[in-house]
């Protein structure tokens, strides 16, 4: 009997975290029990954007990022960006990041940031693959740096601003991706008065597991850890705030995917 159930896109999974090293297949096996026909794996830095490609060239339909957070810019060696060069030609490299700026916390100094931030904007262009974009109380700086890129495509990864900024991505061609801070009544109330915003055609859904477990979730797991197979849970409230059909915000927010990340089905069978 065919399965008529919507299949489902997660863009965002940090498959490497040590909070999967005892189940990491589980996980994505998980996944795929609950109609999560694709996932997006997030690199950190060199080492996690080879970790991530290796792992993804004996999984089908799971892809990943190669890039360096801004946490770690001030880490970087001296031949990193020739590294992620390397990797950015894997067929499972489909983006690149996580990169972007942190001002929040300040793990790496802001010059440090910037700089590592317009190295791989550079790359981005250079072998045309989208932006994986991380922004922490760096807005402002941040905007004025991608209004820059000519030809800038990419997404607004666990996007938790307001309205302003939201319009302000979306003027520069982005997608945007929403997490279970949605579902976070204390915290995310400026996204939730965003969201209405947010056209179908930019819609990308994306757990960040193992973090960000949507509190709506009424039977949440014991460990309080996200998995992609949750992804409903964000579709769900994103349903209950705008009106649209989980259909349609399943299918929409997949095609966005696909699209943005030069994803041909045909080379697997969700």
């Amino acid at each position: 009997m065919k399965n008529n159930k919507p299949l489902w896109f997660d863009a965002g999974v940090n498959l490497f975290s040590d909070r999967f090293n005892n189940d990491r297949d589980a996980v994505v096996q998980n996944a795929r029990n609950n109609q999560v026909s694709e996932l997006l794996l997030i690199s950190s830095d060199a080492a996690e954007s080879k970790l991530n490609a290796d792992y993804c060239l004996s999984h089908s339909a799971l892809y990943c990022t190669a890039g360096v957070h801004p946490h770690y810019a001030g880490a970087v060696s001296s031949d990193w960006q020739h590294q992620i060069q390397l990797l950015l030609q894997s067929p499972t490299v489909v983006a690149v990041g996580e990169c972007g700026l942190d001002f929040d916390r300040n793990f790496s100094a802001p010059e440090q940031q910037i700089q590592v931030f317009e190295t791989q904007l550079q790359l981005a262009s250079q072998y045309k693959k989208p932006a994986y974009l991380h922004e922490r109380a760096a807005f402002s700086t941040q905007i004025a740096l991608l209004q820059q890129c000519s030809a800038l495509t990419g997404i607004a990864h666990c996007f938790t601003g307001d309205t302003n900024q939201l319009k302000a991505y979306l003027d520069l061609g982005l997608y945007i991706g929403i997490t279970g801070w949605l579902c976070d009544n204390n915290r995310g109330q400026s996204l939730m008065d965003a969201i209405s915003y947010l056209p179908l055609d930019r819609l990308i859904l994306e757990t960040d597991a193992p973090f960000l477990l949507p509190k709506t979730m009424l039977n949440k797991p014991k460990s309080r850890r996200n998995e992609p197979q949750f992804l409903t849970e964000i579709a769900t409230q994103v349903s209950s705030l705008t009106g649209h059909s989980l259909v349609d915000i399943a299918r929409h927010s997949r095609t966005n995917c696909l699209k943005l990340f030069q994803i041909n089905t045909d080379e697997h069978t969700p």
